[in-house]
């Protein structure tokens, strides 16, 4: 059987946090806010996962409510997430994913992001994209103000 889901996550960027996508801390004045180490690329493949085996989303599984997800890092959430999609008899074929930032600059670190995911996801790294897109100076992204996630999975027993 193959199951495919979709994910998606998107945080305020504020002064004080750092900023991690895909595993990677991107040096940067701003960072993603939120209860976790808020990895937008790591909690859209969460829920990317989490909806293929139509679990859910992150919040079910890790919840802002609970105390030790405080700081967590997402690539153990992601982990955990593996986990239970094995329990299940699934593996990952492949996974695509595309960060929205309009600064800074994401081409230095996305091979470092792949190699991230690759190795969470259990994949060779020629399965996983990381791809990074600008607002264009529109909306949210495109004033600064947030960073954004999408990402497809597919699942296969």
């Amino acid at each position: 059987m193959i199951r495919i889901g979709i994910g998606n996550d998107t945080h305020r960027l504020i002064v004080g946090r750092p900023l991690i996508i895909g595993g990677v801390n991107v040096p940067y004045e701003f960072g993603a806010e939120g209860h976790s180490d808020s990895d937008v690329l790591a909690h859209a493949v969460i829920d990317a996962v989490l909806g293929a085996l139509a679990e859910g989303d992150i919040g079910v599984h890790f919840p802002d409510s609970d105390a030790q997800w405080k700081d967590a890092n997402s690539f153990q959430m992601l982990a955990d997430v593996m986990r239970l999609a094995q329990k299940r008899g699934f593996h990952t074929v492949n996974a695509d994913a595309t960060v929205m930032l309009e600064r800074p600059k994401l081409r230095e670190h996305i091979d470092q992001m792949r190699k991230n995911l690759a190795e969470t996801l259990r994949l060779d790294v020629t399965s996983v994209s990381v791809k990074a897109k600008t607002g264009e100076g529109l909306d949210a992204i495109g004033r600064g103000e947030a960073v954004s996630a999408q990402a497809i999975v597919l699942l296969s027993d």
